[in-house]
C-alpha cells in the first residue's frame, strides 16, 4: 500500500519556515553551480562564435595561441598558391594575414588590462561577414588607423572615435567601432596588417592566416596539397571555428572545475540542512509515523514517503535557483583569456544540458539530505512509536 502524494505536500506545509530555509539553501547552492556553468559555456559560445565553420587558419604547429605563431614571408607566398582557394570578383585569394600583437590600454574604472591587436587585409570583411561597422568608417590601409570592438569601446579609456593610442613608438588614430555578432572579435582592436608589421619591425611575418576554400567539400584535397609541400611541414590546417573552440578549453575547463568545486563544499552546508530539517520531521512524527505502521503501510513505504519529501524541497529549491541564474543572460563580464594574455568580453549562457545538469544536482543533494532521516523513519518500531504520543 502506497502512501499518497498529498501526505508530503501536507507535511511539507506543515512546517513551513524550515521548509523555505531548506529550500534557500538549496537555490542558493543551485544558483552558484548554474552560474558556473552558464559562464563556462558563455565563453566556449563567444570564442566558437568568433570562427567561422566556412573559413580555415594556418599556424605553426603546437602554437597555443595567434601570439606564438609565425608564418614568414616564403611560406605565405606558396599557401597562397595552392589549389581550392576562393578568389574574390578580380581574381584575387580570400586571405587574409593577420599579425596579433597584445598592447595596454587604461580601464574606465581604473588599471590596466591586456588588448588584443590583429593586422588584417581588405580581404578580412568578405571573409568575416559578422563584422559591421556600428559608427564611424573602416580605417585606410594606408595610415595608421585602427577600428575598435564595441567591448574594447565600452570598457577602456581612449577608444573613442578621433583619439589616439600610441604603441610601437607611432600614433594610431581610432576611425570607427564594429560589432561582430557577440564574439571574440568584439575584444580586439583592428588595424592594417602592413602597417601593423611595420611598427612593429616583424619583417613579413604574421601570426596566421585565413583563408576561404571555393568550396568546403575541397578541405580533404587542400590538405593534402598542403601536408605534401615540405617547405610547410611547421604550419597547420584548422577550421577556424575549430581552432577557437580549442581556444576555450583551458579557461572554460578551469572554471567548470573551479566552480564545481566550490559547488560541492556549499552542497555540504544545503545537505546538512535538509538533514536537520527531515530529522526534525521524523522526531515531530513519531506517532503519526507509527499510526502509518499500525495501519498497515510498510517500511519502504515510510521510507519512500520521506525520501520523496526531501526531493521535493530540493527540486523545487533547484527550479527556483535555474530560475534565478537564468537572468545573469543579460549581464556580461571580463576576463583574461589565458591563451591569448588579452580581454575577453563574454556573457552568461545558459542551455538544456545545464537546467538537466542542475536538476540532477539538486536531486542528488535531496536523495543525500533525505536518506538516513528516512531510514531512521522507517526503522521505528511500531509499538514504541505510538507509545510517545
Amino acid at each position: 500500500m502506497k502512501i499518497p502524494f498529498k501526505y508530503t505536500l501536507r507535511n511539507f506545509k506543515s512546517r513551513k519556515l524550515t521548509a523555505i530555509i531548506t529550500v534557500t539553501g538549496i537555490t542558493l547552492v543551485v544558483f552558484v553551480f548554474t552560474a558556473t556553468l552558464m559562464m563556462a559555456f558563455g565563453i566556449e559560445k563567444t570564442l566558437v562564435a568568433t570562427g567561422s565553420k566556412d573559413n580555415l587558419m594556418i599556424l605553426r604547429k603546437s602554437s597555443q595561441g595567434e601570439i606564438t605563431s609565425i608564418i614568414d614571408g616564403e611560406a605565405q607566398n606558396i599557401i597562397s598558391t595552392l589549389p581550392h582557394i576562393a578568389k574574390d570578383e578580380n581574381g584575387k585569394p580570400l586571405i587574409s594575414t593577420e599579425p596579433v600583437v597584445i598592447i595596454n590600454l587604461e580601464i574606465k574604472s581604473g588599471g590596466l588590462s591586456n588588448i588584443t591587436v590583429r593586422g588584417v587585409t581588405q580581404m578580412v570583411y568578405k571573409l568575416r561577414s559578422q563584422v559591421k561597422l556600428i559608427e564611424g568608417r573602416f580605417f585606410n590601409p594606408d595610415l595608421k588607423e585602427l577600428i575598435v570592438g564595441k567591448s574594447i569601446h565600452k570598457k577602456f579609456k581612449g577608444t573613442e572615435i578621433g583619439d589616439v593610442i600610441k604603441f610601437a613608438g607611432d600614433n594610431w588614430t581610432i576611425v570607427g567601432i564594429f560589432e561582430a555578432e557577440k564574439s571574440g572579435f568584439e575584444s580586439e582592436i583592428w588595424g592594417d596588417s602592413k602597417q601593423l608589421l611595420n611598427s612593429f619591425n616583424r619583417g613579413s611575418s604574421v601570426s596566421t592566416m585565413t583563408l576561404k576554400l571555393d568550396d568546403m567539400s575541397n578541405l580533404e584535397s587542400f590538405k593534402r596539397y598542403f601536408e605534401t609541400e615540405k617547405r610547410l611541414l611547421p604550419y597547420e590546417v584548422k577550421i577556424e571555428q575549430q581552432f577557437f573552440a580549442e581556444q576555450s578549453e583551458i579557461l572554460s575547463g578551469f572554471i567548470r572545475i573551479l566552480g564545481t568545486f566550490i559547488t560541492v563544499i556549499f552542497s555540504f552546508g544545503a545537505m546538512i540542512g535538509a538533514m536537520i530539517t527531515m530529522y526534525t520531521s521524523v522526531a515531530n512524527r513519531t506517532v503519526e509515523i507509527g499510526t502509518l505502521r499500525a495501519l498497515g503501510f510498510r517500511r519502504k513505504n515510510i521510507l519512500i514517503a520521506f525520501l520523496l519529501e526531501s526531493l521535493t524541497i530540493s527540486i523545487l529549491g533547484g527550479l527556483i535557483g535555474i530560475f534565478l541564474a537564468s537572468f545573469l543572460q543579460f549581464f556580461s563580464l571580463s576576463t583574461l583569456n589565458w591563451n591569448s594574455f588579452a580581454e575577453l568580453e563574454f556573457s552568461f549562457s545558459i542551455s538544456f544540458s545545464i537546467v538537466i545538469s542542475s536538476i540532477i544536482f539538486a536531486f542528488i543533494m535531496g536523495i543525500i539530505g533525505g536518506f538516513l532521516p528516512a531510514v531512521r523513519a522507517a526503522r521505528l518500531n511500531i509499538v514504541n512509536a505510538l507509545r510517545a504520543g
